[in-house]
């Protein structure tokens, strides 16, 4: 008997080890953490780190249909010394985690149904896996189809769905109607828990129109492809309590509030955290007036049933595109000498809500504080919006005179007369028809990078974006897809200041409207809700080299972008913030401690694992369409 637990015991102590080598989803693990254990690179040798190998997509842009891959935005998965990914035009690859070789690949020639219409080209960042202990499942939701690949070939599992396919638009039409497939895409990859495989959808928001996709997420057998539940963010029956927040039953014909961003799983208790969006449309609801449930919530959901057991709506009637925008991060602190199984979701606001992961009761008190009123005919922007007491905003809130950008006293004076006609205010101020300067905008706050959570420490890292938006409000031109009294001019929401050139032949480059940092990694200790430290991330080139700041010296300004960090037990968080610079970053003070130039963004989430031959390696995508690489870095072995 003694033996036969010693035998339990070693497996198990083996398995562990095997499991905290790995990287098996997205976020690290179904907590979206993105926290690694290892440590063989740490802060006594992360000045090392050289380029192991790279891996190029080889995709480029098709003339017949007119498409183009867009930024390399994947994380890989590493199981068992194999990286599973999609790549920008949504093939899945098998790659040798130890060199880069490709092992195999599969193409579901997304691009034969032309361009999505997010205004990105294809992106996607990842894939999920199932496995029995036997077989491996890859599974990867390419724009209205969930696809199974057997992990060890590549090719479709033929028992599941139609021939290895589900049509995921199949039961979503509403009114008699059924949803345009070309208007039905994905980013973000699906969430395995047990025997289900989880999958949300994304909607580009210049599709507006009655009827237009809704936001269910769908859960489906991993064996069979036989959907097994799906959850309506808009209410599909006047009976739901929230179809009272949606006035002149404008439930009916609302699309979107999709969960587009990853999204987590507390694996235990069998509960799934949706990071719901905004509905249609996103600066615009005279059509959809009211609270507008679940919209721009936190969801937690039953994931055997997809029964709700609580939520929380972070943004009432949203005029401002504030989905939520990425994975809510699941962990245990001690708060006032509790232990407190927690969830934190960072908001495109700049604000990070924590909750119980249970029972959804705040962990700080969030108070309702009265926010500006719309000025746009037929809008009535909702009074007041929640405002968490704890942590502080990790993103700047609002837009000031005092946020323009003040190189020198010409460029202050040119970016003052470039607002002068535009509404600015705190945050919350609604669109106008003339025109309003929001900030966080449409990026964040934080992106869907989101955060990464450290559990020895109960610290959470963000990349956060202080970049700022117009929403002006126009009457559009109606067509198909958008048939709507109103939207924001999205040709308009990029501010920037012009200055003269004294070379008439040559036009000067432009600069932001704010001044920096434009990019930002805060660590907040989750046991108290403090901000530990709050520090530059990455830079602008493009400001450095401006011809008029060309001369100041200035130190670096931060990088604007949507990835976000991964933390190790080394006691480092590497990150790039969606510029061309991977860096390893001290987790005790925010201190750079390495950094690799990649020669083009990194646009992704990196992620790190450790092979059977004991070598770590930290990954992570760059690049775009022909220029896309997967790049890896190691410690080079002594020779």
């Amino acid at each position: 008997m003694r033996l036969a637990i010693l035998a339990i015991f070693a497996a198990a102590t083996s398995a562990g080890a095997q499991a905290g080598n790995e990287w098996p989803a997205w976020g690290g693990d179904l907590a979206a953490t993105k926290y690694s254990t290892l440590a063989d690179i740490n802060r006594s040798n992360v000045a090392q780190l050289t380029k192991a190998w790279e891996w190029a997509t080889g995709e480029t842009p098709n003339t017949e249909p007119r498409t183009r891959p867009g930024n390399f935005q994947a994380t890989p998965l590493m199981i068992g010394d194999t990286l599973y990914l999609s790549t920008s035009y949504n093939r899945v690859v098998a790659l040798d985690a130890n060199t880069g070789h490709e092992l195999w690949s599969y193409d579901p020639k997304a691009y034969a149904a032309g361009q999505p219409p997010n205004g990105t080209g294809f992106v996607h960042r990842g894939v999920a896996t199932w496995t029995d202990g036997r077989h491996r499942r890859i599974f990867m939701n390419s724009r209205w189809r969930l696809i199974a690949l057997d992990a060890a070939t590549g090719r479709p599992i033929r028992d599941f769905g139609d021939t290895g396919v589900v049509d995921l638009t199949k039961d979503l039409g509403r009114n008699g109607k059924p949803v345009n497939k070309l208007h039905y895409t994905q980013t973000s990859p699906p969430v395995v828990w047990r025997n289900l495989v989880i999958v949300g959808n994304g909607v580009a928001d210049k599709l507006i129109y009655p009827n237009d996709p809704p936001g269910d997420v769908q859960a489906f057998d991993v064996k069979s492809g036989k959907r097994a539940w799906s959850f309506s963010p808009v209410p599909r029956d006047e009976r739901d309590s929230a179809a009272e927040t949606w006035l002149d039953n404008s439930w009916k014909t609302t699309g979107h509030a999709n969960v587009w961003a990853p999204f987590s799983v507390d694996d235990r208790r069998g509960l799934v955290f949706l990071p719901v969006s905004t509905p249609s449309n996103d600066w615009y609801g005279g059509a959809r007036k009211g609270n507008n449930l679940y919209a721009e919530s936190i969801v937690c959901l039953d994931a055997r049933n997809g029964h709700q057991v609580w939520y929380f709506q972070t943004v009432h009637h949203g005029l401002w595109d504030y989905d939520l925008p990425a994975a809510p991060v699941l962990g245990t602190v001690t708060v006032d000498g509790r232990r407190r199984d927690i969830v934190a979701v960072p908001a495109k606001t700049g604000f990070l809500f924590v909750f119980d992961r249970v029972n959804g009761n705040p962990i700080w008190p969030i108070q309702e504080r009265s926010v500006p009123a719309s000025d746009v005919p037929g809008e009535q922007a909702a009074q007041s919006q929640p405002f968490p007491s704890l942590p502080a905003p990790f993103a700047k809130q609002g837009f000031s005179f005092s946020d323009l950008i003040d190189f020198t006293p010409a460029i202050e004076s040119r970016a003052l007369e470039t607002i002068k006609d535009f509404r600015i205010g705190p945050l919350f101020t609604p669109p106008s028809v003339g025109g309003t300067i929001v900030m966080p905008g449409a990026i964040g706050g934080a992106g869907w990078g989101g955060g990464a959570f450290d559990p020895s420490t109960g610290t959470i890292y963000i990349k956060a974006t202080n970049q700022p938006a117009l929403y002006k409000i126009i009457q559009p031109t109606r067509s198909d897809s958008l048939d709507a009294d109103y939207t924001a001019d999205l040709s308009a929401q990029g501010l920037r200041v012009v200055m003269p050139s004294p070379d008439s032949l040559q036009r000067m480059p432009p600069l932001p409207i704010n001044k920096p940092p434009y990019g930002t990694l805060v660590a907040i200790d989750l046991n108290t809700g403090a901000t530990k430290w709050n520090v530059t991330l990455g830079d602008t080139p493009g400001i450095h080299n401006h011809p008029l700041l060309k001369n100041l010296n200035l130190p670096p300004v931060g990088v604007a972008g949507a990835p976000g960090p991964i933390v190790t037990a080394g006691g480092l968080i590497f990150v790039t913030g969606g510029g061309s610079t991977l860096y390893a970053i001290d987790t005790q003070n925010g201190g750079v401690l390495w950094s690799g130039d990649l020669g083009q963004n990194g646009y992704a989430v990196p992620m790190t694992y450790r092979t059977k031959a004991g070598k770590q390696f930290v990954v992570i995508a760059t690049g775009a369409a022909s220029g896309a690489r997967l790049v890896a870095f190691s410690i080079r072995a002594p020779s």
